[in-house]
């Protein structure tokens, strides 16, 4: 029960750590709390809605199925699973076709006007129980579907006069949430070829990714108070953005826009990977020239026989651990997790949340909630070039705020893993 008293800690430590700590925002805190906490209830424990989520996240998988069909017709059998036992699970095909078919996907849901109307009625549920801002409201839930550059875009003709507060808030939303494609990557890894599992993952990253955007809002508006009173009036619309001719060039626009990412993503987990691995080399050399081994190996309990990234993290994050409810006894292989996201980020994370059978089920599970946002120093730089590039006169505003965006994004994400403690049975 310790993630009761997370909740208003972590709150207290974005009040202690904000630009100004007046006037507090107990509406946005108390509406982002109360509507966090029950869509919580309704996609976890409600028993209709949560059977109506969890036919939505087996429609969800079954649609991602079918992005097996271009591997296969690429691969071949590299990528048959009748073949998994000879080949093995290979991310970059497995996994990256996953990124590109939903990105293809996402924009003909966009070209049809259907990704509008949620996000707008989100929107609309967040400005009516928190207060904040049309344009704030709008990125926010848009960040649940959309990445944390691609959102700005719906709101682009605001953002060189949005207030600080709500600059803020944009950031907070982009590093707290998942992009689609991204979340559909990670049900490919962590679920594999269990459609069991895949299934599972589904339904707690969507989970996830919503409830984290009123965290998002709420930490956001902790950390930079609102003093203009003019936010709150701007209008709940979308701008009329371009769009494509038809719906066969917006499919071909989203998969190239997912192909870019998935050689991102496959480009950046190569480098990051390696970097460990030499880090980690030299660590192991150093704690060992220094007699740490058969004491790092004993307190961890055999989980680690050197000195590495991952030890060092884990002790400086598995207290964060233990307030979202793991067990004392998981906190460091899962506090190496939470630091990983942070100071790397959370595919490096997620990758190794595969490799650790040795969790429980539900400490594997609010891993997943804890990792579940791009709220890392990388993101930083990502935000100075998307959203500055959108608005270049606000670029010295977001540098000075990247920081508090990480923060807040990471105490969106770790809030979303408390209410999923006290409601993961």
């Amino acid at each position: 029960m310790q993630a009761l008293v997370a909740v208003p800690l972590l709150v207290g430590v974005a009040w202690l750590l904000a630009e100004r700590r007046r006037p507090f925002p107990w509406r946005v805190v108390l509406g982002g709390l109360a509507l966090q906490f029950s869509l919580g209830l309704l996609f976890l424990r409600a028993p209709l809605v949560r059977e109506a989520f969890s036919l939505f996240s087996r429609a969800f998988v079954k649609v991602l199925d079918f992005s097996q069909e271009g591997a296969l017709f690429l691969f071949g059998n590299l990528v048959n699973p009748q073949y998994r036992e000879t080949f093995g699970f290979i991310f970059v095909l497995q996994v990256l076709p996953t990124i590109v078919f939903f990105a293809a996907l996402t924009a003909a849901l966009y070209h049809l006007g259907l990704l509008q109307r949620i996000v707008v009625a989100f929107g609309w549920v967040m400005r009516r129980t928190l207060g904040t801002s049309g344009p704030e409201s709008l990125c926010a839930a848009s960040n649940v579907f959309l990445g944390q550059t691609e959102a700005p875009l719906l709101i682009r003709p605001f953002l060189p006069h949005v207030s600080r507060s709500e600059l803020l808030a944009i950031m907070v939303a982009g590093m707290a949430t998942l992009a689609g494609g991204v979340l559909a990557a990670y049900v490919g890894f962590l679920g594999k070829d269990d459609p069991y599992l895949r299934q599972v993952f589904a339904l707690h990253l969507m989970t996830a990714s919503v409830m984290n955007a009123p965290a998002a809002l709420i930490f956001a508006k902790i950390l930079s108070p609102e003093t203009d009173s003019s936010p709150t009036h701007r209008p709940l619309t979308l701008p009329s953005l371009p769009r494509a001719t038809n719906l066969l060039e917006a499919l071909a626009n989203g998969a190239s826009d997912g192909l870019r990412l998935a050689a991102n993503v496959a480009a950046m987990l190569l480098a990051f990977i390696a970097a460990i691995a030499l880090v980690n080399y030299l660590l192991a050399k150093v704690g060992h020239l220094l007699g740490l081994d058969e004491w790092i190996s004993a307190t961890s309990h055999g989980l680690y026989k050197s000195l590495s990234l991952q030890w060092i993290l884990g002790q400086v994050f598995r207290p964060l651990a233990w307030l979202i409810g793991i067990n004392w006894n998981e906190t460091l292989a899962v506090g190496a997790l939470i630091g990983q996201k942070i100071v790397l980020n959370e595919f490096i994370a997620y990758a190794q949340l595969t490799e650790m059978s040795y969790l429980s089920e539900k400490a594997r599970l609010l891993a997943t909630y804890a990792l579940s946002g791009f709220a890392n120093f990388s993101s930083i730089a990502i935000q100075l070039g998307g959203v500055g590039s959108l608005a270049p006169e606000r670029k010295p505003e977001l540098a000075q705020l990247g920081l508090r965006a990480v923060l807040g994004g990471t105490l969106a994400n770790l809030l979303s893993a408390c209410w999923a403690s006290l409601l993961i049975e």
